[in-house]
């Protein structure tokens, strides 16, 4: 609009006569000045409070296709990532940090490892060690002759089943209120059915394909950071506070990055690459190897619940208790949003589920270990959505409903997810007939402001063998942009979502992660892939978010297929094939 209005103002006309196109405004008689000849005395004038909206009706450009024209290089193997990038001078580090939680550094062996042809320098930084070297398999081999020796931590008995118990414990536990309304206990006690159930999800790993890196040159008035990352600006404040520079002498250029989902919004290369350049006085790329990725990820927090619900004589829901014991991402990243006890992302999906509940008690407990636990996509959505989704087909079940009509029951009708659960069940088919042999399950997530429901169509074969043969997504993000980018993320969200349903599991050993690469921590393979389907839902609403909420509904989906196929409820991830066959 103000681009717009300085143009009208040198033509001397009014605005309302120009248009816009191809980043020029256009004069009625066809003159035309570009946005950059416009922008100075643009950026004079008073920004309006309300600017003036084009009418949807006018759209020339969203919500129509587009290439992108970073494919033809993404193919090509051409793309230049964080792992790829170089400047002259550069030299590698990589760092040693402890195997065990809560681990210190004993001893190490600086002159074996600078003994190594093309070592640099040996760094000691706070309990951890880097080795600086010409190439990075110098440094690891360096890294290698250190000989250090770490004292055995503060948790040496930390194993995956001694996990298991802490989180058993907890949901012994009251825990915090998060959510209380209505009168759950007395809805309950009047309930004609009262069904209660468990859920029970591991610590799954990001898995990015490209490890972490973060390359950085502090110079004496500048400090330059190439990153591949999720956090531009805390990885400017980082910066300026280890290189000691004011925020304003910080640039950070952002690459292209491997795969993120969360991870690479952590500092931990920042730290290390900036203060290794200070102290090395040239470029210093710091990278990961694949194990140093599982061993200091931040996992997806571990999760058990417990839930009960009351059904009234007609098969409707009155009551919903809910418990979930879980370790809190936001009391380390951002504390001041836990209050009362309660993390927000922990119990989000619960407290703000899409059904328009009577009576709803939301209690959290807090599980405090040394594992460390960050953001992983979708956040505590993905975590969950299996439970609500799943307990929502066993209330469906028992109260001798369809899945999809005792959702729609419970939602408001004409509301944004009812009209999305109506659209997926119309496009996936719902009430027509299922190829013989396979079974169809549903589930729905509202979260980032946008609504996602799936419908998965599996199989059962022999030995409990499971396939996905299709997967039909449905969204309503509100006004769709590019529809071709959320296609991409409502298919990548399925391929995510099916991997940690099936595969993904972190396993711990004497106080530390064992997992340390894909042989002991599988993902899913292209072979696994089922055909999808994306629907989006066509309005002018505001944008929601779409990489978030196309993940959270995949996994209780495809648990719900499973019991229509077999009778048997899997109530775990990742998805136990044993169990299947038992049943």
């Amino acid at each position: 609009q103000m681009l717009v209005e300085t143009a009208a103002e040198q033509w001397g006309l009014p605005a309302e006569k120009c248009v816009t196109r191809d980043s020029k405004v256009i004069h009625p008689d066809g003159r035309s000045l570009t946005y950059g000849q416009l922008a100075e005395a643009a950026g004079k004038r008073t920004v309006p409070q309300i600017p003036r909206l084009k009418d949807p009706k006018d759209y020339r450009i969203i919500g129509t296709q587009r290439k992108r024209l970073d494919i033809p290089d993404r193919v090509a193997g051409k793309t230049v990532f964080g792992f790829d990038f170089t400047v002259p001078g550069m030299c590698i580090a990589v760092v040693a940090r402890p195997p065990r939680y809560g681990a210190s550094l004993e001893s190490y062996d600086a002159e074996a490892a600078t003994a190594v042809k093309g070592v640099i320098k040996v760094v000691p930084l706070e309990n951890r060690i880097a080795v600086c070297a010409e190439t990075t398999y110098t440094a690891m081999l360096g890294r290698n002759a250190l000989k250090i020796r770490w004292s055995k931590g503060s948790h040496p008995n930390l194993n995956s089943d001694t996990l298991d118990a802490l989180f058993k414990e907890h949901l012994e536990k009251a825990g915090a209120v998060a959510k209380n309304s209505g009168d759950v206990k007395k809805a309950l006690a009047e309930a004609a059915q009262t069904i209660e159930q468990s859920y029970k999800l591991p610590y799954i790993s990001h898995a990015q394909a490209e490890p972490i890196n973060c390359t950085a040159h502090v110079e004496k008035n500048r400090c330059r950071v190439w990153i591949p990352t999720q956090g531009q600006t805390v990885t400017q404040l980082t910066a300026s506070k280890i290189s000691g520079l004011p925020i304003e002498k910080v640039e950070v250029m952002t690459l292209p990055a491997g795969g993120g989902f969360g991870l690479r919004g952590e500092q931990d290369p920042v730290e290390d690459s900036v203060l290794l350049s200070k102290t090395l006085n040239r470029p210093v790329k710091v990278i990961w190897s694949r194990e140093d990725d599982f061993a200091n990820d931040r996992f997806r927090p571990a999760s058990q619940c417990s839930i009960k619900a009351g059904l009234d004589k007609d098969g409707r829901l009155g009551a919903w208790s809910h418990k979930v014991a879980a370790p809190s991402v936001m009391s380390r990243l951002m504390p001041e949003y836990v209050k009362d006890g309660i993390d927000p992302d922990a119990v989000s999906g619960i407290t703000d589920m899409p059904y328009s509940l009577p009576n709803l008690l939301v209690n959290y407990v807090m599980v405090n270990s040394p594992v460390t636990v960050g953001f992983w996509r979708s956040v505590g959505y993905s975590v969950n959505a299996f439970a609500v989704e799943s307990f929502m087909d066993e209330l469906a079940y028992s109260a001798g409903k369809d899945p999809v009509q005792f959702r729609l029951d419970h939602m408001e009708k004409d509301s944004r997810p009812y009209k999305i659960l109506s659209l997926l069940a119309e496009k996936g088919g719902w009430n027509s007939p299922v190829p013989k042999g396979r079974a169809r399950g549903v589930a729905i997530t509202s979260c980032f402001e946008s609504f996602a429901a799936h419908i998965a169509e599996v199989s059962v074969g022999e030995k409990g063998k499971i396939t996905v043969h299709k997967m039909i997504c449905a969204i309503d993000c509100g006004t769709a942009v590019y529809p071709d980018a959320i296609r991409a993320q409502a298919e990548a969200g399925v391929i995510m979502g099916l991997s940690a349903a099936f595969h993904e599991k972190v396993s711990f050993e004497n106080g530390g992660v064992k997992t340390s690469n894909y042989d002991s921590y599988p993902v899913l393979s292209m072979s696994q892939v089922p055909e999808i389907e994306v629907h989006i839902a066509k309005n002018t609403l505001n944008a929601g978010g779409v990489g978030e909420p196309v993940l959270p509904s995949v996994a209780p989906a495809v648990a719900n297929a499973l019991f229509k196929a077999t009778g048997v409820r899997l109530r775990e991830l990742p998805f136990k094939r044993e169990l299947l066959i038992k049943g």
